[in-house]
């Protein structure tokens, strides 16, 4: 009967390990799982190189049994699942750390995210009252920008509000309906604006300029209309 050969190599600390064994076949010792076992494989060349060691030490050395060396692949092969189990658990642990850091750095993100937007609303807010604030021409002035108007047509539409009613906001005229500074006509078309028309110079200037923007384009071209009509 021709003695098997199994042949193993074993990576060990980066040195590779050929072993030879004639007359055993250790793939298939008691206690082992399956040749592609990489756990059990790992073991059994452990096991062969360990043997082959002992004959080089030693001259005269007892070889081990079948069953000493099935003994001995079970228990190398217990020691490398331990380590394996352990170096996975270190690994797990590491993303588990990694992913907590990341989910810190997106909530502390997304507080700054918030700390900047609730900034930028409030300076927005700071800014449109004090376009509101001030005396009606002061008001006025400030929203042309909002109309896309430069500081130009401010000229037209004082002289144009002023003719029309001086800039009160309760100026009635006594001929007609018309109302407020920018004299709606009736007075009552502002309420669109706001339920203060009556008293609000912002409502009624700002119901003022859309109008001047929709009818005529620009302050400007509502005087120059006024000038020929004496209405706008």
């Amino acid at each position: 009967m021709k003695a098997k050969r199994s042949v193993a190599v074993l990576a060990v600390c980066g040195i590779a390990v050929v072993s030879v064994v004639a007359g055993i076949d250790l793939f298939t010792a008691p206690g082992s799982t399956a040749a592609s076992d990489p756990v059990s494989g790992r073991a059994e060349l452990a096991v062969l190189n360990s043997e082959k060691a002992r004959q080089v030490k030693s001259p005269s050395p007892k070889p081990l049994t079948a069953e000493e060396q099935a003994v001995e692949v079970v228990r190398l092969r217990n020691q490398i699942e331990a380590v394996e189990t352990a170096r996975k658990a270190l690994q797990d642990r590491a993303a588990l750390r990694r992913k907590a850091k990341n989910a810190a750095l997106a909530r502390y993100q997304a507080l700054q995210k918030t700390n900047e937007n609730s900034r930028k609303e409030r300076a927005t807010r700071d800014a449109a009252r004090k376009e509101l604030e001030g005396t009606p021409k002061e008001i006025a002035f400030n929203l042309l920008d909002n109309h896309g108007w430069g500081e130009s047509q401010f000229s037209c539409l004082d002289k144009l509000w002023t003719k029309e009613s001086r800039w009160k906001v309760t100026a009635d005229n006594p001929t007609s309906s018309a109302y407020g500074i920018p004299q709606a006509l009736p007075g009552n078309r502002m309420a669109a604006y706001g339920s203060d028309w009556r008293t609000n110079p912002v409502t009624q200037i700002k119901w003022g300029l859309d109008y001047i923007e929709d009818a005529h384009g620009s302050p400007c071209e509502a005087w120059a209309h006024s000038k020929r009509k004496n209405w706008y």
